[in-house]
């Protein structure tokens, strides 16, 4: 099981990224939480077997959303993130 926190850059805001990011999660079965960050930029955690994890990471990068861009992803494992039991959107 592998857990990462993303902080997603680009046209991300406004643009349907979030939802269309739950759908590409619920589709790998991926768990965790979208967030919007104030600073225009989108914060995911996420957590599953490693490689869907990376299938998931891909599809970040491509964006899930087709009004979307990503420019950047920072990638960061996290072994002490939270146990989620489903995939949600918040604010």
């Amino acid at each position: 099981m592998r857990k990462v926190r993303m902080n997603v850059q680009g046209r991300v805001q406004g643009v349907g990224f979030r939802y269309m990011t739950k759908m590409v999660a619920d589709e790998l079965n991926i768990r965790g939480t979208v967030r919007n960050e104030d600073d225009g930029s989108v914060a995911i955690e996420a957590l599953g077997p490693n490689d869907t994890i990376d299938l998931f990471i891909q599809k970040v990068k491509a964006s899930p959303s087709p009004a979307g861009r990503v420019t950047y992803v920072d990638i960061q494992d996290d072994p002490f993130m939270e146990d989620y039991t489903s995939f949600n959107v918040t604010n």
